[in-house]
């Protein structure tokens, strides 16, 4: 009889809604295979302390419109040297290991990566808010994290148009715009501060809120990404200088948690579902991409080498709808 193949699964870096369906995915697909499962709690800190658990079909019931991980996750900064890596690699053969599922984002992958040199078959699913993976049109999480933020922005817009204020509004996405640029466009808001377009001046958006005022509009509403910062600083210098009442809002964490969007649910289960079939097929060290309407399996290599090119539409677009 073969030997039962036996599968590893972990989340790492930041946790994102939908996460809990593709590991569902993974486990009850792997299962209906004939697969064993074998959960990695805390992501590579866990892996290298090898703190794991037995999964089955049971074990991920009622967790698909849970946000978060279940298999909890972490930041592991042995995991960056080589004396980690090689732990991590060696780790994964004792437990037997026929392939590693890495759901996270960049910095994940590059320690799958880091761990396929050393002869560890990996399979990455992109799980980050933040949309920052340039290989990939779509991540596990961001949907949510748009919505969450919309909907966070669209109350805040309520109480900012009752008291005539000016709203500056931080949303998350670390270096990367995707999530300010979503958020502004939906919500109707007058300018968005992204890191891609670099440094704007204060007295920029001070002269545009002075001519939305001779215009007779009411309120104003400035997204930031947190990349850029300086979202209190700048409220303050608003109302100092044209009187308005400026509140700032930073949202943080609120945007990783909640149920994850149906699109989140679906995708990950699509993806989760896809890494296990990877695995029966022998096809190993992929990262899993949605790209043109569809699923697609690259290179890991290659989709860590991508460069994420930024495309200035949207903002433009932002820029004509906000008139």
């Amino acid at each position: 009889m073969a030997k039962e193949k036996r599968i590893g699964i972990l989340t790492s870096g930041g946790d994102a809604p939908g996460m809990n369906a593709a590991i569902r995915a993974v486990v009850r697909t792997a299962v209906y295979r004939g697969y064993k499962v074998i959960g990695i709690r805390r992501g590579y800190d866990g892996l290298l302390a090898a703190d794991i658990t037995d999964m089955d079909a049971r074990s991920v019931a009622e967790i698909v419109h849970r946000g978060g991980t279940i298999l909890l996750t972490a930041r592991c900064a042995e995991m960056m040297t080589p004396e980690g890596q090689d732990k991590a690699a060696q780790i994964c053969k004792v437990l037997g290991l026929a392939a590693l599922i890495v759901v996270g984002g960049d910095g994940s992958f590059k320690g799958g990566l880091e761990l396929s040199r050393r002869g560890v078959n990996i399979i990455g699913i992109p799980g980050t808010i933040d949309l920052d993976m340039a290989y990939t049109e779509y991540t596990i999480g961001f949907d949510t994290a748009v919505n969450t933020g919309m909907d966070a922005v669209n109350k805040i817009r309520d109480t900012s148009s009752s008291h005539e204020r000016c709203s500056v509004i931080e949303v998350m996405g670390r270096g990367c715009g995707a999530i300010a640029l979503w958020c502004g466009l939906v919500t109707g808001a007058e300018e968005i501060i992204i890191p891609e377009k670099g440094a704007v001046e204060s007295d920029y958006i001070i002269e545009q809120i002075i001519k939305n005022r001779a215009k007779g509009k009411t309120h104003n509403l400035v997204i930031v990404a947190e990349g850029s910062g300086g979202t209190p600083a700048l409220a303050r210098k608003i109302e100092q200088v044209t009187g308005i009442e400026s509140r700032a809002t930073i949202l943080g964490h609120l945007q990783r948690g909640g149920s994850p969007t149906a699109l989140d649910r679906f995708r990950a289960s699509m993806m989760g579902h896809m890494a296990v079939n990877l695995v029966g097929a022998g096809e190993y060290n992929k990262a899993i991409a949605y790209r043109g309407g569809g699923l697609a399996a690259m290179d890991l290599e290659e989709a860590l080498s991508v460069p994420r090119v930024y495309d200035d539409s949207i903002y433009q677009m932002m820029k004509i709808l906000a008139i």
